[in-house]
Parts: structure tokens; C-alpha cells; sequence
């Protein structure tokens, strides 16, 4: 029995995912009398947390430090074979190996409670909080005496300890957190929202903090229709070096819960974490032709589903990528709407190179992406133009290529700032008054040009033309008069 004491100073000392603190007793016998309990502080609202027992505690005192255990029935098979942990003598009494690793135990206790369908003593879900509190307490009653193994649904590490005849432990509430964020290209800054093109590519990167004696791990990605997944871009690494394949499983495909993809980590992996490890998943996707227009977002959400069977998850995390849009207005010098005016869109004032655009419909456009093949230019309906899918805090240019009959082109290009809002332009009655909005362009009419020549040269052609005639005249009449003599 020597080696009891030093078991018992063992569990109370292992780091592990409840903190552990008994009530003292004085001696007893008679263990099996219904009198034990376990109370569970600061549990997780609406997680399950399942007692085994593992050893009867057959008579005990406290204040010597001497603890007489031996196995219950349920797991006396399995704990002759756990050498590395605990010695069974001839009589069934059950003792601790010096130096073995309590956490280990657990563990593997844990596992082999699982695995043989080893019924609780029993199970209990933490209640509701109290108001203004966020954790609650779980309370099992009527146990026998003994060494207890309690799980969590949690998705951590169990813990193990002795009703004498009741126990306290200390729920350490180690979910497992997860972040999400996405890179903004303008600053290279990971935050919770940024702005792209249509077409660009958009960076992501989710963060999930491991706890020791995780379970069941599956993260479970959603992306909106404005954005498609890069596959091949999906990297899973832990301290800056890639993760081996063979330590999860990613889908992409045939996935029947609305997720984009998902990467379930084995459990094998999970066992050898032993502290807070991150795992850190970043990918890329593009920003593409269903994506909508700021004020909503296009946004890509994960959570970590986790504990035996998958049963709990955390909340989800959200970013929130934008893409703008902006009306200009074409109008003669009375503010009157052109149609007709057509233009190409620059991203530089002088030269630099043209971004492609695509119809979708009379006066709408967007921005193409890089498979797709934009229109020669877009033209003014009603006087109107409207460019969709543009980046925040980004400068584009725009090119009047014709001018409306009779009006003259522009001689250089309109500047189109983009900041965090679209620039949105309203016209009624065809005419466009100051502060209606949007980017407002003008032509302007020529005056019909005098014609060459001059009324001066065309009175002398008809007063000619007059006197020939009547030098005609004259002499036709003359001529009558010499024949009539």
C-alpha cells in the first residue's frame, strides 16, 4: 500500500482539463452505500458530462493517506493489462505504477470506455446558466465510493478522482477556439472584412487553437456564391511547417451540408497534442460574377465541430469581403441626359491598361474575370451607366471613346475614386441636378460654321445672269421690228 499516497498525489498534480480539488474525509468503510458525489464547477451550459467508475474504493483514511482500491467489475479485464499504469495483486487490489503518466490513464481510460460501450454511473447535461452568469454546475449523487473517470462532451481531456465520499473538480472550459480572417491586398492587414474586385484573388486564413485531449476534430468551411474556391490552395500547417496529409482528411466535394469544404483531423494526430497548438488553414478564392454589392456582403464563415460523435461545434465566424459599384451620368451642357456616349474604363490616367467589362444588361456592366473576354465598350442608355464589382480606396479612370452625334469628345479621362461607399447617381425627367450623385460627365455642342464664299459673289451671279437675258430679249425684239418694216 505504499504506493497509494503517492497516487494520489499523482492524480491531484496532472495537468489536465478539469482542476482538481477533494473534500476531505476522515475513515470510513462501507463504501457502497450510495453516499459519494462529484460536483462539476463552472460546467458548459448544454454539454453531457458521463462518471465512470473505475475502482471501488473498499475502505479508506485520510488523515494516514491510505486508500484501498480495487477494480469494478466493468474494468478489471482492461486494467490487468495497463501494466505501464497500475499493478493488480493476487486479491484484486489495484495500486499505482511510480512515475506513470496520469493524463496518459485518462486517455486511454477514456478511450477503452468508448470502445467496450462501458456503461456510465452516471450522466448529467449542465443546466441553463444563471442570469448574468456563463457557466453553470452539474451535480452527480448517489454514487458509491471510488475512483471516478469523468468525460465531457467538451471535446478535452477527462479527468479522474476519488469520492471521499464527494469530489469537487473545477471545469476549466477549454473549448477549442477558432478565428477567421481575410487579408485586405491595400494594407496586407488580416482582419474580419476587406474589399476586392470581381476577379480578384481574396486570401483567407482560419486559426483553430487544439486543446490537449481533443476529439473528433472537423472544420467546416461556408462561402457565399460570390466566391469561389481555390482548391489547390487549401494549406493546413502547425508552427509555420505544412501538417502531413496522412493527419487529416480534406473534402471539397460531394459534401451534403452546405458546406464549401471540410478537414477532419484524425485522432490519432489529435492524441499527441499535449498544450495549445495552433492549426492554422489558410486558402485563397475569387470574387466572382454572382457576388453582391455593398451595403450586403459576400462572406465566408467556419466552425469547429468536436467531442465524441462530432455532437457539440463552436459558433460561427464570419468575414466580410465588399465590392462596389458606381453610376455616372452623361448630360449635355443644360444637364440634359446623351445617349449614345461610349467609353473604356483605365486604371491609370495616361496609358496603363484596360479593365475589361462585361454587359449585364442595357447601361450595366461589371468587371470581368480573368477567363472571360469584356465588350469593345460600354455605352450610355438614358444617360446612364452603371459599373459594377470595383475596389474599395482604389482610382479608376474612365475614356469617352465617341461622343454623342454632334457633341465634342473628351479630351482626357474621368477620374473615379472608389472609397467605402458606391457612388450611386438618381435622374428624374432626364435631367441631372447638383446632388443627384454619381460621376457627372458633360459634352458640349459646336455652333454650325459660316459657309466659304459669301452672299456678295452670289448677288453679282444673279444680277449677271439678269442682264444676259435681257440683252437677249432686246435683240430678239429688234430684229421683229427690222422684219415688220
Amino acid at each position: 500500500m505504499k504506493h497509494l499516497k503517492k497516487f494520489i498525489g499523482a492524480v491531484a498534480a496532472a495537468l489536465m482539463v478539469f482542476a482538481m480539488t477533494v473534500t476531505p474525509a476522515f475513515a470510513a468503510s462501507g463504501t457502497n452505500d450510495n453516499s459519494g458525489s462529484i460536483t462539476i464547477n463552472d460546467a458548459e451550459p448544454g454539454h453531457t458530462y458521463n462518471a465512470y467508475q473505475v475502482l471501488v474504493l473498499e475502505s479508506y483514511n485520510t488523515d494516514k493517506g491510505a486508500y484501498s482500491y480495487k477494480a469494478n467489475a466493468d474494468w478489471a479485464e482492461w486494467l490487468a493489462t495497463q501494466t505501464q499504469y497500475v499493478s493488480v495483486d493476487a486479491q484484486g487490489y489495484v495500486t499505482w505504477v511510480k512515475d506513470a503518466d496520469v493524463a496518459a490513464f485518462a486517455k486511454a481510460a477514456i478511450a477503452h470506455a468508448k470502445e467496450a460501450k462501458i456503461a456510465a454511473k452516471g450522466t448529467q447535461k449542465a443546466p441553463a446558466a444563471a442570469e448574468g452568469a456563463q457557466y453553470s454546475t452539474v451535480t452527480f449523487s448517489n454514487l458509491n465510493l471510488g475512483y471516478y473517470l469523468v468525460d465531457t462532451t467538451v471535446g478535452t481531456l477527462c479527468s479522474l478522482d476519488t469520492t471521499t465520499p464527494s469530489a469537487t473538480m473545477e471545469e476549466k472550459n477549454e473549448l477549442p477556439p477558432v478565428k477567421k480572417e481575410v487579408k485586405e491586398d491595400s494594407t496586407n492587414n488580416w482582419g474580419d472584412e476587406n474589399s476586392a474586385e470581381i476577379g480578384d484573388t481574396v486570401e483567407f486564413k482560419t486559426t483553430i487553437t487544439a486543446k490537449k485531449g481533443a476529439e473528433s476534430y472537423v472544420l467546416h468551411d461556408v462561402m457565399s456564391k460570390g466566391l469561389t474556391l481555390n482548391a489547390d490552395s487549401i494549406k493546413v500547417q502547425v508552427g509555420g511547417t505544412d501538417l502531413a496529409a496522412a493527419n487529416y482528411t480534406l473534402k471539397t466535394s460531394d459534401l451534403n451540408d452546405g458546406c464549401t469544404f471540410e478537414i477532419e483531423f484524425t485522432q490519432s494526430y489529435l492524441d499527441t497534442i499535449t498544450a495549445d497548438t495552433d492549426i492554422v488553414v489558410t486558402y485563397s478564392a475569387v470574387v466572382n460574377e454572382n457576388a453582391v454589392i455593398f451595403v450586403d456582403a459576400n462572406t465566408n464563415k467556419t466552425k469547429l465541430a468536436f467531442g465524441e460523435d462530432h455532437r457539440d461545434e463552436t459558433t460561427w465566424d464570419e468575414t466580410k469581403t465588399y465590392t462596389y459599384k458606381v453610376d455616372v451620368v452623361k448630360t449635355d451642357g443644360d444637364n440634359k441626359v446623351l445617349d449614345g456616349a461610349e467609353f473604356k474604363l483605365y486604371d491609370a490616367k495616361t496609358s496603363g491598361n484596360e479593365i475589361a467589362l462585361i454587359e449585364v444588361s442595357d447601361g450595366v456592366y461589371r468587371l470581368a474575370k480573368d477567363d472571360e473576354t469584356g465588350v469593345d465598350h460600354i455605352t450610355t442608355v438614358n444617360g446612364q451607366l452603371e459599373i459594377k464589382g470595383l475596389d474599395a480606396n482604389t482610382t479608376y479612370w474612365l475614356e469617352e471613346t465617341k461622343a454623342p452625334e454632334g457633341y465634342n469628345k473628351l479630351s482626357g479621362r474621368v477620374e473615379i475614386a472608389v472609397k467605402d461607399a458606391n457612388i450611386d447617381a438618381t435622374v428624374n425627367g432626364g435631367v441631372w441636378h447638383e446632388g443627384d450623385g454619381g460621376i457627372h460627365v458633360v459634352n458640349k455642342a459646336g455652333n454650325i460654321l459660316p459657309s466659304t464664299g459669301g452672299m456678295g459673289t452670289t448677288i453679282f451671279y444673279v444680277a449677271g445672269g439678269a442682264i444676259v437675258i435681257a440683252a437677249a430679249a432686246t435683240l430678239v425684239y429688234r430684229k421683229r421690228m427690222e422684219s415688220n418694216r
